[in-house]
């Protein structure tokens, strides 16, 4: 399987290296909502899906504006997961399946341009984000799926672990070789999206870690990042627990490669190792 790395919800936070690492506290730091596209045998397939077109028209968008001012998204319809699916030479149409590492508002944002694909999600996600409210509310915007998906949710691991990890096996209508590995933490049914491209795994790690230098020895990361995680967390100790398994199997050399949906540093490695 091929699998191309897009960028489908730039995000510009201020913070500076406290976010990214990089500069002055005073610039705006860069993050990224990496997205993938894979071809497979049974047709295209959407690793997270960004923010949708209409995002883009302040009368339509389904952000709230607490999440735009803090985040300070790029609300371009040319970096939407539907743009960037064309430029690639498709038909957005003919994406038949999205698989999301969770339902957060900046990951299935775009499930509104591809109303007629199947979406894939962990059981335990699709009822948290399904009955959310108040705070919960802020995260899980049900705007995002008011076009009634095609939801195919999965609750119980199958066969063999991948890599010491339990994992969700046999996706309806997907290759074998598609999979989610439960990596609970940042939310209730977080998962992570493993792709045998072929000459290697890899592990789309969602929001499981936010930085690649946490999966270093030792781990590091900028300190707004780090706090932003924590807060995010409804388990922060099954999401540091996992953390530390992923950092494990990121030292096992070229047997995984991992990558994070707002890492800048892992995503434009990806794209310049496609070129």
């Amino acid at each position: 399987m091929i699998a191309h790395h897009r960028d489908c919800g730039p995000l510009r936070p201020f913070g500076g290296r406290l976010i990214d690492g990089e500069g002055s506290v005073l610039r705006r730091a860069r993050m990224v909502c990496h997205c993938l596209l894979v071809e497979t045998e049974r047709g295209l397939v959407l690793v997270d899906s960004g923010f949708a077109r209409e995002d883009s028209d302040p009368s339509r968008t389904s952000l709230p504006k607490a999440f735009r001012a803090l985040m300070n998204p790029v609300l371009d319809p040319d970096t939407t997961a539907h743009a960037q699916v064309a430029r690639l030479g498709y038909d957005p149409a003919d994406v038949r399946h999205v698989v999301l590492t969770h339902l957060d508002l900046d990951h299935a944002g775009g499930l509104r341009d591809f109303p007629e694909a199947k979406v894939h999600v962990h059981g335990p996600e699709l009822r948290a984000a399904t009955t959310a409210s108040g705070a919960s509310g802020m995260r899980y915007r049900t705007r995002q799926w008011a076009h009634g998906p095609n939801w195919v949710s999965y609750d119980e691991p199958s066969g063999q672990d991948w890599f010491g990890f339990q994992a969700v096996r046999d996706l309806d209508g997907l290759p074998e070789d598609l999979l989610l590995v439960p990596l609970g933490g940042h939310t209730t049914g977080h998962v992570g999206v493993a792709v045998n491209t072929g000459s290697t795994w890899l592990l789309h790690a969602g929001d499981a870690f936010f930085s690649e230098g946490e999966l270093a020895q030792p781990p590091h990361c900028p300190p707004a990042l780090r706090a932003f995680q924590r807060s995010m967390a409804v388990d922060d100790e099954a999401r540091l627990s996992n953390q530390s398994r992923l950092r494990e199997l990121a030292l096992r050399t070229g047997e995984v490669d991992l990558v994070a949906a707002h890492d800048p540093v892992g995503f434009d490695r990806h794209v310049r190792a496609s070129r």
